[in-house]
């Protein structure tokens, strides 16, 4: 199974940009998909998490700019990330629960990475 995640870049401040990962692989099921993100010297931290049912969840500091999404037929999550301030730039990481069979648990699985960078 593998998590590629694409979007980032570099953007001004109050810009816009769209992140996508995509979930390849021997997958049966995914449950939960979300994007976290880290900034030099913290830690990873959540953005926002969609269940499979559509259901989600933000951190406070992005609620009302950030937009997440999923299409369930192409395995892939989204996130539409607007009115973009320097504090968001970091390094974003998708994840997703997924189950390789009807017997498999449900596992964590990270993408590589996609560098966002909020900068006039």
């Amino acid at each position: 199974v593998q998590l590629q995640a694409s979007g980032g870049g570099l953007v001004q401040p109050g810009g816009s940009l769209r992140l996508s990962c995509a979930a390849s692989g021997s997958i049966f099921s995914i449950n939960a998909m979300g994007w976290y993100r880290q900034a030099p010297g913290k830690q990873r931290e959540l953005v926002a998490v969609v269940t499979r049912g559509g259901s989600t969840t933000y951190a406070d500091s992005v609620k009302g700019r950030f937009t997440i999404s999923r299409d369930n037929a192409k395995n892939t999550v989204y996130v539409q990330m607007s009115s973009l301030k320097p504090e968001d730039t970091a390094v974003y990481y998708c994840n997703a629960a997924i189950s390789t069979s009807a017997s498999a648990s449900y596992r964590g699985y990270w993408g590589q990475g996609t560098q966002v960078t909020v900068s006039s």
